[in-house]
């Protein structure tokens, strides 16, 4: 039966499962280049979306919403900002008068 080589495959993929063939089987950063590519391409051509700032302002309300579900991150985000202000303010060893 597996005379057109797919060794145990099926649908033309190899027996161990993943096909080395289509965008989702290359490296992330042979991803980034192609798609880079494409969105320079788009813009020379002037068919690439222009976000107006309407559309900017709602898609930024969105995955603010989206994030702020994930309690525990918000809480993280929020650890480290305090954590921030914190060494901003405080004066270390060497700088205290006394």
């Amino acid at each position: 039966m597996g005379e057109l080589g797919t060794e145990g495959g099926s649908a033309g993929r190899p027996a161990g499962g993943r096909s080395n063939r289509g965008f989702a089987s290359m490296d992330r950063e042979r991803q980034r280049e192609i798609a880079s590519k494409g969105g320079r391409a788009a813009h020379r051509k002037g068919t690439a979306h222009q976000w107006s700032a309407d559309e900017a302002r709602e898609a930024g309300r969105k995955g603010g919403t989206s994030v702020s579900r994930d309690r525990e991150h918000m809480a993280a985000i929020g650890r480290e900002g305090g954590a921030s202000a914190h060494r901003r303010t405080r004066p270390s060893n060497g700088d205290r008068q006394g």
